[in-house]
């Protein structure tokens, strides 16, 4: 699995946002023959995840195996085509009882009335990272088994040649610091844009890997005391620092207006010098780069550093006609062996403590640590109201077009007015 390409498609699933509230509730039926095991259908879009599906699999043959009231199916669809395929069963009442749902989807999901509750399992999620776990109004829809988080890689040797402090999670680099990493690095004249932040990106990428800077900054995509306005937040002095601060970067050069189709090989290969990347870079980078890689912590401009958080979850439809059948299978993979099971097939962030003990390089102190440390350290989740998909789709227009010279302060002002149109006209998805 490559959780960047997962993260630049996620957005596909917000186009649900508004089209599910159209739909109308539904129930699947059961075709369960007399004395045979009641069908919980389940779908996953790890069609093409060989790593992934497998780990599902063996969780659905393992529930399977230990009781005889109900049978799980799972039917697994390509990435690219699990979302329209998700939105046709949403119109046709056709939705399975059990879904994997794009973290930040879920509060549209559930404002829409096609997500249940997740019931008793309180106890059991509690143990399990809070960006694990996607909530709204106050209750649980859905669980995820891993993470993922925002990183600076960088070599070393050449932070060492530079003369350049290398940070830790307690000392991170404050934006001073950055702006003279970048200034030193450019001096070099090793590289023509020492800096690369994947703005070559698509989709998710974009509020997910820099609205935690603007987040930094003081900024964010809407207020979060009651979600109803952007004003202020994503328009405000500290979030037009943000965009000057993100167009700077291109406009001294440091940083490419559109990166490379692949920002981890270019870096790599040594065209440039720091990779604002993930966690999922972990293994690659230190497969060829050994002792050399570093793993840095988000830069602190000034209201701490942040990160993303929110990955896959899994919940239950409303159109289940066993209900029981649903929650009971998810209450069962939500176990400490299962959360083991699919972090380390995927090579992802354990969503629980017992999970990262078991495996090797996430146990305390091991090298995989430190994203774990990040993730639960800095994590600021996108915000958790129906209108999420919309805000996301401004933001990343908005940021596109500064990184283009559009002036930043009136473009986030326009963000703001069609933000605040879009929350209004559905009434703040009361």
């Amino acid at each position: 699995m490559i959780p960047f390409k997962k993260i630049a498609v996620g957005l596909l699933a917000t186009a649900l946002t508004l089209s599910l509230g159209a739909c109308s509730k539904g129930g699947s039926t059961s075709t369960a023959a007399a004395g045979s095991p009641a069908d919980v259908s389940l779908w996953t879009h790890n069609a093409g995840n060989k790593a992934e599906l497998g780990a599902i699999q063996t969780i659905v043959d393992d529930y399977n195996a230990s009781q005889t009231k109900y049978k799980v199916n799972l039917q697994a669809f390509p990435q690219d085509s699990y979302n329209q395929s998700v939105v046709a069963a949403a119109a046709a009442k056709k939705l399975p009882c059990v879904l994997d749902i794009d973290q930040p989807n879920v509060s549209n999901w559930a404002w829409a009335g096609y997500l249940a509750p997740l019931t008793g399992m309180d106890d059991l999620l509690g143990k399990y990272m809070p960006s694990t776990v996607a909530k709204w109004n106050g209750k649980t829809y859905a669980y995820g088994y891993y993470d993922v988080a925002l990183t600076w890689v960088a070599r070393k040797s050449v932070l060492t040649k530079y003369g350049i402090r290398i940070p830790t999670i307690d000392a991170p680099w404050t934006a001073a610091e950055f702006a003279d990493v970048a200034k030193k690095l450019k001096a070099g004249g090793e590289w023509t844009n020492p800096i690369d932040m994947m703005t070559g990106g698509s989709g998710e990428w974009w509020p997910y890997g820099y609205s935690p800077q603007l987040q930094s900054f003081g900024g964010d995509l809407i207020n979060r005391t009651d979600y109803k306005t952007a004003d202020g937040a994503l328009n405000g002095d500290k979030a037009v620092a943000w965009a000057k601060w993100f167009a700077g970067l291109v406009n001294d050069g440091y940083m490419a207006k559109k990166s490379g189709a692949d920002p981890q090989a270019d870096f790599l290969n040594g065209k440039s010098a720091l990779l604002w990347t993930g966690s999922w870079a972990g293994t690659p980078v230190r497969a060829k780069l050994a002792d050399d890689a570093v793993f840095l912590p988000p830069i602190d401009f000034g209201n701490g550093p942040k990160v993303g958080g929110g990955s896959w979850t899994w919940g239950a439809s409303t159109n289940c006609a066993n209900a029981q059948g649903a929650q009971d299978y998810l209450k069962f993979a939500a176990g400490d062996k299962y959360v083991t099971k699919v972090a380390k097939d995927t090579t992802n962030i354990p969503a629980t403590d017992a999970a990262a003990a078991a495996i090797p390089g996430y146990e305390a102190g091991g090298i995989n640590d430190i994203f774990r440390q990040y993730s639960k350290k800095f994590t600021v989740l996108r915000p958790e109201t129906p209108g999420y998909s919309y805000i996301a789709t401004e933001f990343a227009k908005a940021a596109q077009d500064i990184l283009n010279g559009a002036e930043p302060k009136a473009t986030l002002d326009t963000a703001v007015k069609n933000i605040d149109a879009n929350q209004a006209a559905n009434n703040y998805f009361q």
